[in-house]
């Protein structure tokens, strides 16, 4: 990654952390962006309003978590973020505090397929991770647990966290699953929600990726 591309990306992390409060992902200073470069990982830092986050706040840490530079205090999640790169793909992690996610998470075992949208997490149920303390190696370690298999997860009466290919992707993830998560309560209020099979998810992927290889295999024409 060159000078160029390295200074948009970091310029993205600030964008996405401005629009945290606003998308209702956040309230005050919780929650935290980060994004791995090569063996390193940039992440937002602590206690600091994320109207007022500056590129020059941003802190780099290690592939360990250690923090190898940076003005200000790395988030105090820095041992979930390295640990999900360590134990993923990912290039962009997100952790939210929002009030659908975090109220279903006090309350379900699993958010289940209320709407075949769950398909882009990549599969048909998003699990909860069991309750740790904030800022721990144990909570790093639940949350890389149930991210195996998943781009999302929710977090036992804490919040949630995606990730993705790009932070694109993983702010996108983190929006749909607060979406996902209101749709679920509303639902409930109904009475018992209606729910889609895995059958009827796994067509819904298979269709997202026939259509997706049809756009990449027209664009090369």
């Amino acid at each position: 990654m060159n000078g160029d591309e390295r200074e948009a990306l970091l310029e993205e992390i600030v964008r996405c952390a401005r629009r945290m409060s606003h998308d209702g992902l956040v309230v005050g200073t919780a929650g935290n962006i980060s994004v791995r470069i090569g063996d390193e990982i940039v992440i937002t830092p602590t206690s600091i309003p994320y109207e007022r986050i500056e590129q020059t706040d941003l802190c780099t840490l290690d592939l360990s978590g250690r923090q190898l530079d940076g003005r200000r205090r790395a988030s105090s999640e820095a041992p979930l973020h390295a640990q999900v790169y360590r134990t993923t793909d990912a290039a962009a992690v997100v952790h939210t505090h929002s009030l659908f996610a975090t109220t279903l998470a006090c309350a379900i075992d699993v958010l289940p397929a209320i709407h075949y949208s769950i398909h882009r997490f990549g599969g048909d149920t998003i699990p909860v991770a069991e309750y740790e303390r904030f800022g721990s190696d144990e909570l790093a370690d639940k949350v890389a647990a149930a991210l195996s298999d998943r781009r999302g997860t929710l977090l036992r009466n804490h919040g949630a966290v995606t990730y993705g290919s790009s932070l694109r992707e993983a702010y996108g993830l983190a929006v749909l699953l607060e979406w996902l998560a209101r749709i679920y309560w509303q639902a409930m209020q109904l009475g018992e929600p209606r729910l889609l099979t895995t059958a009827q998810v796994d067509e819904v992927a298979d269709e997202a990726r026939r259509r997706r290889y049809a756009n990449e295999a027209a664009a090369t024409e």
